[in-house]
């Protein structure tokens, strides 16, 4: 018989090779064909609420999508495992602009002739397609979910609770019709809200502009002749619009007189002007406070217009001139001090942003191609001190990518003040957990400083404003039976049903309107917001079940849904309910470069998470998003992801080395009690008790980056480098049904199941293939994602006991140093052709020396010898890091044993065995 023969080497079939991208379609097709996601969920008894944040259904996934999805699925598998029915019903965000951009694009010309209704016919196909898209690239993220019934917004029953929902805000008379300043797209053609606004840089004129003073000037300033009010913008084409100039009441402003003019600017700013004026000679002819100038006239700069002096508190010192131009038709700050004086919201301005034919010099022109025709005028006629480019952020359309502009238009609008909605949000706030903590804050401030929420848009793909107004004054109908009719109209005909039901079907006849008794009524065509579409789902998804489950538990998505679906659900959920929809509130950061650089297109640094499935397998995609701290930026390149394959190597084959040395163990018959387990085994056991407990809390407080880390960490460390490495001899070596063996599979049995079910909500492929090559009887579940999670093992291991091996394995540690010192000078080959000699401090050697018998196999050397000295050997290695410690090295002058590779003495008496009086026993007790 070869010596191999007689020694247990590891047997399995588990593949060393994981072929994740052949295997993982398989277990994506096993799973859907066992329905393991609808069998974990009926057996569950308590819910977790998981909400999923609706993805826009317009393009392939990327790895925002990717991360954002994989996250979600961590939390649903662990919840599960953990024995919660955590239901993941998937959802899309079907209406709005990023759709009818893309349906335009394919429409082209064609798109201007047709009907709005065949537009959105086209529309509601395109959603539909990608919904198709996404749905599959999602699922082969390894992602469990109800994906045969998500929620879209484009739903009969989702589109008829969004008029259910926006019915109530008017009811409770939230709703109203103004004209205001909002953000403005001039190239979508439609306004947008606060969460559709990204902000780049972006190049503007900066203009510093004299504005004649005609009368007002206060008389602690005595007879001035050619004063002049300095303003400063970055926006030239709002002067057409300008109505006054707004001053601070409390700061002090200073008339400066600069050659025969006399310049009027806030105190604090004028050192900082002199120098970007490059003004050589001035002098202060007086001061007084911006209270003073209330109600004073300026003369508009080029149009035959007077511009009024006002007083507001917005006006700050950080830059500018302290003297604030002030176009109410143009910004929300002068809207609002617009009102209190009595100014018109004057906008010439059209939808393209085009100046209307009344606008003096520059009718017809689009507003940023105005902006040098404007500062050449000012220029011509001397009202112009000083201009120069900058470099600013500005805010752009989230869509197009363009500029936009602040325009005052007729929108509809929920107050933030009635019926407390502003502060009942914030209160709301408060009452939420938000992970990480900093989240709070971040929508706190949102809230705390937003303008009403502007609800329509100027779009054909939507869910409408299902309001019929006065044909007369402008009054709306608001009766809760005509809400109702449409919402139950749209439930079985979609919004089409409000775009093709006359009026008259709508309004009962002989309905007068409550302001001015006109009979005559007509419908709305703007559409809500897509971010009041998405806000509702918590209505739609989480109310709308035979087992409603309001408030959800969680909500999860990236950081720009504090100012989106973070925000719009509070808001909808606290103006309807009075109560927010969730309970906490997590969120990730973005993904970008390996150089953490944004990725784009034009950047060329853009990964698409099918090409990494395509080339490595979705199982290291979700080792990517366990491996770092999501909740800031995610990096990701081609050598982050080479590292994370090389780690999920080592992980895979830690795993498949406890597999293929339970080849032949039975747990019902062979295991092993765990107080007749040797020491080392009972300390292995102990330790993973640690990492069970630090992943399973890491999971808790969705630190996945820590279950990476530390798991990876055991794999390698404690696993390969020390316990597996020692216990090898014992499994490879002692006879088959030995009880030294028999612990030890025990051992490698217990670290199995445990480490599977740890895995198995990251690692859901592998777990689940590992889980067909359990030893036989092992598991009633024929699915791991069907298991709980392993309970803690009851090893007996003190405190003294797990010092004393944390020495040992410190200890082991630096034997290796030695020896790979010994092995670059060619004195040893393996480490087991040494002999090791200790000087030990007594501390050391007290504890060390209880172990003599085992220190051999520890350190896996032939021998070790405790000694009292060693010298002055200039061989000899000194410890850094266990003061006190010498090491000698010396090649064993022994036999090799050809079974076990331990060097034995020959004794003289011997026969001519090639193996060592252990292996010539255990093969004895073997009967070989």
């Amino acid at each position: 018989m070869e010596t191999k023969d007689t020694l247990n080497l590891p047997q399995t079939d588990f593949p060393m090779k994981a072929s994740l991208t052949k295997r993982e379609p398989e277990l994506l097709e096993w799973w859907a064909k066992e329905k393991i996601y609808e069998e974990r969920s009926s057996k569950k008894k308590e819910k977790f609420v998981f909400h999923d944040g609706p993805p826009y259904a317009n393009g392939h996934i990327h790895m925002g999508h990717a991360l954002n999805k994989i996250l979600k699925d961590f939390i649903v598998k662990f919840m599960s495992m953990k024995g919660y029915d955590a239901e993941f019903i998937p959802g899309w965000d079907c209406h709005g602009l990023p759709i009818e951009h893309q349906v335009g694009k394919k429409l082209k010309e064609k798109k201007m002739s047709l009907e709005k209704s065949e537009i959105r016919k086209q529309c509601r196909t395109y959603a539909q397609e990608f919904v198709d898209v996404q749905r599959e690239e999602f699922k082969r993220l390894g992602i469990f979910a109800d994906w045969d019934n998500p929620y879209l917004t484009m739903d009969y029953s989702y589109e008829s609770t969004i008029v259910r929902e926006f019915g109530k805000f008017v009811e409770k008379g939230m709703v109203y019709k103004g004209l205001k300043p909002v953000h403005w797209c001039t190239s979508c053609r439609t306004a947008l809200a606060e969460a559709e606004v990204e902000h780049a840089d972006h190049t503007s004129p900066s203009v510093y502009v004299k504005f004649a003073i005609k009368s007002g000037v206060p008389d602690s300033l005595g007879d001035l002749d050619k004063v002049y009010m300095v303003i400063w913008t970055t926006t030239p084409w709002t002067l057409p619009a300008n109505l006054a100039i707004c001053l601070h009441p409390e700061f002090q402003y200073v008339a400066v007189a600069v050659g025969d003019e006399v310049l009027v600017v806030a105190e604090d700013r004028l050192s900082s002007l002199i120098l970007e004026w490059d003004i050589k000679d001035y002098k202060i002819l007086g001061g007084c406070k911006g209270a003073d100038w209330e109600n004073a006239a300026c003369q508009h700069p080029f149009i035959d217009r007077e511009s009024k002096v006002i007083l507001g508190d917005h006006v700050t010192l950080e830059q500018g001139t302290g003297c604030v131009h002030t176009a109410p038709g143009h910004g929300q700050d002068d809207y609002i001090v617009g009102l209190k004086y009595g100014l018109e919201p004057y906008n010439p301005v059209d939808d393209g942003g085009i100046f209307v034919s009344d606008v003096e010099h520059f009718a017809g022109m689009f507003v940023r191609k105005a902006n040098p025709e404007i500062i050449e005028k000012m220029k011509q006629d001397g009202s112009l001190i000083h201009h120069e480019d900058i470099k600013h952020s500005y805010p752009h359309c989230w869509r197009c990518h363009q500029p936009v502009i602040f325009r005052a238009t007729n929108q509809w609008f929920i107050s933030m003040e009635k019926e407390g909605l502003r502060k009942n949000a914030l209160a709301g706030i408060e009452r939420t957990k938000w992970i990480p903590d900093w989240g709070k804050g971040r929508i706190y401030s949102m809230i705390e400083n937003r303008p009403d929420w502007c609800v329509s848009r100027q779009r054909a793909w939507g869910v409408p404003i299902t309001l019929c107004t006065c044909t007369e004054c402008g009054e709306f109908v608001n009766a809760k039976e005509v809400f109702e009719r449409v919402a139950q109209g749209v439930e079985k005909q979609g919004a089409e049903f409000w775009f093709e039901t006359p009026v008259e079907e709508l309004v009962t006849k002989g309905t007068k309107c409550e302001k001015c008794g006109n009979e005559e009524f007509k419908k709305e065509n703007d559409i809500l917001d897509v971010w009041f579409d998405s806000g509702v789902s918590h209505a739609a998804v989480l109310e709308n079940r035979e087992d409603p489950s309001w408030p959800a538990d969680l909500y999860l998505e990236g950081s720009d849904q504090h100012r989106g679906w973070f925000h719009s659900s509070l808001l909808e959920s606290i103006g309807t309910r009075g109560k927010e929809p969730y309970k906490a509130v997590l969120t990730h950061g973005y993904v970008v470069d390996g150089k953490g650089k944004k990725m784009s297109k034009s950047a060329g640094n853009v990964i698409a998470p099918q090409k990494i499935i395509d080339q490595h397998g979705a199982e290291i995609l979700r080792l990517w998003v366990a491996s770092e701290n999501y909740r800031e930026d995610i990096r990701v390149s081609n050598e982050i992801l080479k590292r994370l394959t090389e780690s999920y190597r080592k992980i895979r084959n830690t795993i498949r080395y406890l597999i293929g040395n339970l080849y032949d163990f039975d747990p019902k018959k062979d295991r092993v009690p765990l107080e007749s387990l040797p020491e080392i085994d009972r300390y292995i056991l102990s330790r993973f008790n640690v990492l069970r407990e630090k992943i399973l809390s890491a999971y808790e407080n969705y630190e996945f980056h820590t279950f990476y880390h530390s798991f990876t960490n055991f794999c390698v460390v404690e696993l390969s480098a020390f316990y597996l490495d020692i216990l090898k001899d014992r499994v490879y070596t002692y006879p088959v049904n030995s009880e030294g063996r028999r612990a030890g599979q025990t051992t490698l049995y217990i670290l199995l199941m445990g480490m599977v079910r740890l895995i198995a909500p990251i690692l859901s492929f592998t777990a689940e293939e590992i889980w067909r090559y359990l030893p036989k009887g092992s598991t009633e579940e024929k699915s791991v994602h069907l298991s709980s999670f392993p309970e803690s093992e009851d090893v007996e291991f003190g405190d003294e006991l797990t010092r004393n091996w944390e020495l040992l394995v410190q200890l082991k540690g630096e034997v290796s140093k030695a020896s790979e010192a010994s092995r670059r000078d060619k004195i040893i080959g393996h480490s087991l052709d040494s002999i090791i000699k200790l000087e030990l401090p007594d501390a050391i050697k007290e504890i060390v020396s209880k172990y003599s018998e085992e220190l051999k196999f520890i350190f896996i050397v032939s021998e070790v010898e405790l000694v009292d000295s060693l010298g002055d050997d200039e061989n000899i290695y000194v410890s850094d890091s266990l003061p006190g410690v010498k090491i000698f090295t010396e090649r064993h002058p022994g036999q090799k044993c050809e079974r076990c590779w331990h060097y034995f003495v020959v004794e003289s008496n011997a026969n001519d065995s090639l193996n060592c009086q252990r292996c010539q026993g255990h093969l004895l007790d073997a009967g070989e």
